[in-house]
């Protein structure tokens, strides 16, 4: 039999979903037939599987040991192969706001599995000492919006598992707006619009088809746009998020004959013989317009902006 306190980052998930971030090498069924069988136990009761942990609970696991010998020693991490340096817009103690540059990825993927902006931050907090693998039974500092890997902008940082499901939770409900800069092939008879649409996506290639109507098993796409300034054959626009969907700014553009700047996916041959290096679209400006009270109320009614967005050029 062993025992785990759960701490404060542990807190306020469910019993399954901490289970299975703690004992990664043990088996989804072998998990819950533990549960089922009562060798799982919160402050000596027997719990369900959706079961909400509390800072302070004690669980009592009477589970094979190889689950426990099997989790790494944690002597050798990853994330350390990561750069720790990072373009930091704000911090304090709950959040960080990381200007990500164009070209480096936000979590790892099949072909970058150690240099990320998620290892870069906790390679940072690992550093600071505000990050310690070894305190830590589920939690780690993790990213609450995702930029593709070729946009630049502003990501922010989750410190704690509270102020995560809070940005979380801020976030589904609209109550952070996020405005991005790029520059669009083009000059636009209106100025000042709304564009929604419906997407479908395919994920075997990573692209979203955009129609103007519902099509089956569609989502719809809002966003907004305003052109500021104009050059002789494309323009800067601002645009704001309404909705968040994969590729959105980038394929509902394109979808109206406005292909950013540098797109090779969408663009076409419009990029071929573009100057940009990547897209030209820069996630530059969050604005907090939280309701309620959370661990993040402080921050309501503050903006961060990046001053001078440079998109990188061949």
């Amino acid at each position: 039999m062993r025992e785990i306190i759960i701490s404060k980052n542990d807190s306020g998930q469910r019993l399954d979903k901490f289970l299975s971030k703690r004992f990664t090498t043990m088996p989804k069924s072998m998990m819950y037939m533990y549960i089922r069988k009562k060798c799982v136990k919160i402050n000596g009761k027997k719990p369900d599987i959706s079961t909400i942990l509390h800072e302070g609970d004690v669980l009592k696991l009477f589970i094979k040991d190889e689950f426990f010998d099997a989790e790494p020693k944690r002597k050798s991490y990853d994330f350390i192969k990561a750069p720790a340096t990072l373009d930091i817009v704000y911090e304090d103690k709950n959040i960080i706001i990381i200007n990500k540059k164009q070209g480096v990825i936000v979590h790892p993927d099949e072909s970058y599995h150690f240099d990320s902006l998620v290892s870069r931050l906790k390679h940072y907090l690992y550093d600071k000492g505000e990050y310690d693998p070894e305190a830590e039974q589920s939690f780690s500092p993790a990213l609450a919006n995702r930029l593709d890997r070729n946009t630049g902008g502003l990501v922010i940082g989750a410190k704690n598992a509270e102020a995560l499901r809070d940005l979380n939770s801020k976030i589904k409900s609209r109550e952070i707006k996020k405005l991005y800069l790029c520059v669009a092939h083009g000059r636009f008879k209106l100025k000042e619009d709304e564009l929604i649409s419906y997407m479908v996506k395919d994920e075997k290639h990573n692209r979203i088809s955009v129609f103007n109507e519902p099509v089956p098993n569609s989502k719809s796409m809002i966003m907004k746009y305003r052109v500021i300034e104009e050059y002789n054959d494309s323009s800067l626009l601002e645009v704001e998020l309404v909705t968040g969907r994969t590729h959105q700014i980038r394929a509902q553009l394109a979808h109206i004959g406005h292909p950013l700047c540098g797109d090779i996916k969408y663009g076409k041959r419009e990029n071929a013989d573009s100057n940009y290096k990547y897209q030209a679209l820069y996630a530059y400006k969050l604005k907090f317009t939280f309701s309620g009270e959370s661990i993040l109320s402080y921050l309501n009614g503050r903006e961060f902006e990046l001053k001078d967005v440079k998109f990188i050029m061949k």
